[in-house]
């Protein structure tokens, strides 16, 4: 079925994009893998390389009619593109804020507006957002990340309802702590508060030490390409760390799932 797809995703520079990718081409399909900068990523096998910036409408419009252009067609588009930043949500500034819906948020609807009206006209096609664990769980210290999540949790679960009638959906994966680009170096915020010093540091810490004993990215690869090709659901946790963190939320008691979030950051 996947030889005959034609795959785009967002942000293949490094990390879970850059691998993904990798596996949707090992797939037979024909995929596009969108870079801020060609001359900065290195090529990667089997997959075409298009310069697109998801902050920037006409560059996500020229980005994706290259595509149309070269394919003709689009039956899946994967955002994967994001940013992340740690820090007291006091801590954080309007234009920070801004920056991270921006590119997390706005950068899926740009990409959205620009593949729906062709996946409307052809009556098929998937889209997958990356979210993350923060998208149904708080986070101390990633306050602006996790509201960027739960918008597109909310915008995707949206989306979902409305396009299904043109034999589309919309489908979120949602992975825990990867070692990737993102977890390992996300920013901290600008102008920083000295109250919130002790507790912010020991928040650092613990996401370090979460990363490095993280999984490769491969397996949030695997639950990306499941959810472009497989049977549709709306949610998609890899295994471990993701899929448990979801049946906890669900199913216990608020405070000792509090508790156990603040003693996996550091504040237990």
């Amino acid at each position: 079925m996947s030889k005959s797809k034609v795959v785009v995703v967002t942000g293949v520079s490094s990390g879970i994009g850059r691998v993904a990718a990798e596996k949707f081409a090992k797939q037979g399909c024909q995929v596009f893998g969108t870079v801020r900068s060609i001359a900065k990523t290195k090529p990667l096998p089997g997959v075409e390389l298009i310069e697109m910036d998801v902050r920037d409408d006409n560059s996500v419009h020229h980005g994706i009619q290259s595509i149309i252009d070269r394919a003709r067609h689009i039956d899946v588009l994967v955002n994967n593109a994001g940013v992340a930043m740690l820090g007291a949500t006091e801590e954080s500034s309007i234009t920070e804020a801004m920056a991270m819906f921006d590119t997390n948020v706005l950068g899926i609807l740009r990409t959205s507006k620009a593949v729906l009206p062709h996946m409307r006209a052809q009556r098929s096609g998937r889209i997958v957002n990356v979210s993350s664990v923060l998208g149904f769980l708080p986070a101390p210290y990633m306050g602006l990340y996790s509201a960027s999540k739960h918008a597109v949790e909310g915008m995707s679960e949206t989306m979902d309802h409305e396009v299904r009638q043109f034999g589309i959906r919309v489908a979120l994966v949602e992975p825990g702590f990867t070692k990737s680009n993102l977890d390992a170096n996300s920013p901290l915020v600008t102008n920083k508060i000295t109250a919130y010093d002790n507790e912010r540091d020991r928040v650092s810490c613990a996401i370090a030490k979460n990363v490095d004993t993280a999984p490769e990215p491969e397996g949030v690869a695997n639950t990306i390409v499941s959810a472009a090709l497989g049977a549709w659901g709306m949610r998609h946790q890899p295994k471990g760390q993701a899929s448990l963190l979801s049946k906890l939320r669900r199913f216990m008691p608020a405070a000792p799932v509090d508790a156990s979030l603040r003693k996996s950051f550091g504040l237990g």
